[in-house]
């Protein structure tokens, strides 16, 4: 029941405008993009606009290849920024002028997903211009227009889009990670949906390369965060939450800002972590006794990083840095764990095995 009446709301928005704006996240602009609502519009021959917000945290590139292969006109923006709202208010004036012709004034409504900052675009374009209810004959009362020029008005209230599938509402965010208890379908078509969007970020995040299936992504995920069952197989549900939670939080995202670019590591020592785990060796100073000779071949620039949580511990390893705070740190803000107990070794490049709780 619902999500029929947002829908029929969002339908009633759409009846009530001449003019739609689309508001989607340009970081995640397959997920929030919502081709039913595309679809309404089309058929009820309005003018659409997409509006990819957030722009700021794309590359320009990405962003220009985007533009240029969509059959619906779209800008992108900043509005946090206040970066591309002229050229938002630009298009809007270019998509209403044939309506002018015909009519004295043309509504515009802002519609989509929750938290994709139709208010804040709204508030940025109003400015000053807020005034009370517009003398439009027939405009429902109660309700606010702000006047973007003399005969452009902006419906003050947006048009929430529903969000129609449990998945969907878990990719999104609307429902927490952890108490997911079937967490491997969310997990799967959050998977595709970066590969179909750009699948470099699967590499850049995880290091992996080579892959037949989402299933395999997940699953290798799994090994190089040492997330394995009793046996040795890989626990996927635990994998799928981990990566639900990165992208709920926004630790994960398809595209990597500078500062991250910048600690860009390939994750290693899977093998050094497998008898680490069958031998139960919890103490960094045992670790690098036993496996140093083979930790000091990888001292170079490259950071590499390996973690496996065992007997109720986290045991991490850190190669490439200069200084072993700072290894024992990136260890830290990876995991979101403490170090408990830690063993630097290297000359150049140095590395550290840490213990963390």
């Amino acid at each position: 029941m619902k999500q029929r009446k947002a829908w029929r709301v969002v339908k009633e928005v759409i009846d009530e405008a001449d003019l739609i704006v689309e508001v989607v996240d340009a970081r995640d602009p397959i997920g929030t993009r919502n081709r039913k609502l595309e679809k309404l519009v089309q058929e009820s021959g309005k003018p659409l606009l997409i509006v990819m917000n957030k722009a700021d945290l794309v590359p320009k590139e990405w962003a220009e290849g985007y533009k240029r292969r969509s059959d619906i006109p779209l800008v992108f923006i900043s509005a946090r920024e206040r970066k591309g709202t002229g050229i938002l208010r630009k298009e809007i004036k270019k998509l209403a002028k044939p309506l002018l012709e015909e009519q004295g004034k043309v509504k515009v409504a802002l519609i989509g997903y929750p938290n994709v900052g139709k208010s804040t675009i709204i508030n940025t374009l109003k400015g000053k211009r807020a005034v009370g209810t517009a003398p439009i004959p027939g405009y429902t009362k109660g309700k606010q227009l702000i006047r973007l020029s003399k005969r452009i008005w902006l419906l003050d209230s947006p048009g929430v889009v529903p969000i129609d599938e449990f998945d969907e509402l878990v990719i999104k965010g609307g429902f927490p990670a952890d108490k997911i208890e079937e967490p491997i379908k969310p997990a799967l078509k959050l998977i595709s949906r970066i590969l179909e969007t750009r699948r470099e970020a699967i590499t850049e995040k995880f290091g992996i390369t080579d892959f037949e299936s989402e299933e395999e992504i997940l699953r290798k995920i799994g090994e190089k965060r040492g997330l394995i069952k009793a046996g040795g197989e890989v626990d996927l549900e635990e994998t799928a939450r981990w990566l639900l939670r990165e992208w709920q939080t926004g630790r994960f995202t398809l595209f990597a800002s500078e500062e991250e670019r910048e600690r860009d590591f390939v994750w290693d020592f899977g093998e050094i972590l497998n008898e680490v785990e069958r031998e139960l060796l919890l103490d960094p100073r045992r670790i690098l006794w036993k496996y140093g000779d083979e930790l000091r071949e990888k001292l170079d620039n490259q950071k590499r990083v390996g973690v496996r949580e065992i007997e109720g511990v986290t045991v991490g390893i850190a190669t490439g840095f200069k200084k072993c705070d700072s290894a024992l740190k990136f260890l830290e803000e990876l995991t979101g764990r403490s170090v408990l107990a830690g063993e630097c070794f290297g000359k150049k490049w140095k590395g550290v095995i840490a213990i963390m709780e």
